[in-house]
């Protein structure tokens, strides 16, 4: 798998995600109809504590290091704590965000175990630099909506996109980083499992959006032929 290119690929949908408690990793994955707002995906616990507490964050771009501070009246965050999994809208801006997307996972398909998967993100070992790792998917747990991916996540990795690529359907974005569990079987911390989201939420608050761009368009479309019925009547 020609992982340079993928990764070449993912960047520029790549943004830092930084809080007063910390920073994680989110990745461009939404537009509304107008290409006004975006969505951006991340992990639940990345953004939890300054939505809770109503305080600003900032999404730094990977590229250019742009970067919009939203306050808490700027922005709407669409969290699911069962999947650990957040979707932060906020005005496009200045960001310099690709137009198009790269596809999310079907909802219906599920990758196979034993394929190799590779994610990115910004380490607290290195929080400058967009790291990438890889590993091969362990299993699948249905009830947690989740994978177990035999590869390494740190802190600050949290919220990047676990990525996965076929001939036939190119890169897609199959789960997002939420933890690693350790083997403490014995006391001491040893290799364990990277603990990676499916991309089940972001599907639903793409599909929420996208009923609200067609309520809005019905809602215009509606009081334009009122607005000509009105003309109409006076000419």
């Amino acid at each position: 798998m020609n992982w340079d290119q993928i990764v070449t690929k993912i960047t520029p949908y790549i943004v830092k995600i930084e809080t007063q408690s910390g920073y994680g990793t989110g990745f461009l994955f939404l537009y509304n109809e107008s290409k006004t707002w975006c969505g951006v995906a991340t992990a639940m616990h990345v953004v939890d504590h300054a939505e809770e507490w109503q305080q600003p964050i900032r999404i730094r771009h990977k590229q250019t290091d742009n970067a919009v501070f939203l306050k808490e009246s700027e922005r709407v965050i669409f969290k699911d704590w069962k999947t650990d999994s957040a979707v932060v809208l906020f005005p496009v801006g200045d960001l310099p965000l690709p137009q198009d997307l790269i596809p999310l996972l079907p909802s219906d398909s599920i990758i196979p175990i034993g394929v190799e998967v590779g994610w990115v993100g910004f380490p607290a070992v290195a929080p400058f630099d967009l790291c990438f790792f890889s590993g091969n998917t362990s299993a699948r747990q249905i009830d947690r909506k989740a994978y177990l991916i035999d590869g390494v996540a740190i802190n600050g990795v949290s919220g990047g996109p676990v990525l996965y690529s076929t001939g036939t359907e190119g890169v897609q974005i199959v789960g997002t980083v939420s933890a690693y569990q350790a083997n403490r079987a014995t006391g001491e911390a040893l290799p364990g499992l990277l603990v990676a989201q499916d991309v089940s939420h972001f599907h639903d608050v793409a599909t929420h959006i996208k009923s609200i761009d067609e309520a809005h368009k019905k809602k215009e479309e509606f009081e334009d032929s009122q607005n000509k019925q009105i003309e109409n009547k006076s000419s």
